[in-house]
């Protein structure tokens, strides 16, 4: 399994635990919004591993918007669940086989 797909099984478990209601707000505001930074850079470095395989990246462009977004408390709450569905699609689809160079 490549990393980019660990750190999206990662990713999208977190972005579940976020998306879970009054919990995840509450874990938000209580870190003074630090998990939303830390889950964009978490999206940057995926999505940079990813597009490197030339696999599915939706799950962590929609993570990297939520991050964005994510302070808007029920919008928020939304883009955490469809993005912890996208990121765990994207991590159970193998990335597609490596190209051989034609000698």
């Amino acid at each position: 399994m490549s990393a980019s797909r660990v750190l999206k099984w990662v990713a999208g478990a977190l972005e579940a635990i976020l998306a879970i209601p009054f919990f995840g707000g509450a874990l938000i505001i209580s870190l003074y919004w630090t998990p939303l930074a830390v889950m964009l850079a978490l999206h940057i470095i995926t999505l940079v591993l990813t597009k490197q395989v030339k696999g599915a990246s939706r799950g962590s462009v929609l993570g990297i918007i939520t991050s964005c977004i994510g302070w808007i408390p029920v919008v928020g709450m939304i883009m955490h669940i469809l993005s912890a569905i996208f990121l765990m699609i994207d991590a159970a689809t193998p990335d597609p086989a490596p190209e051989k160079e034609a000698a």
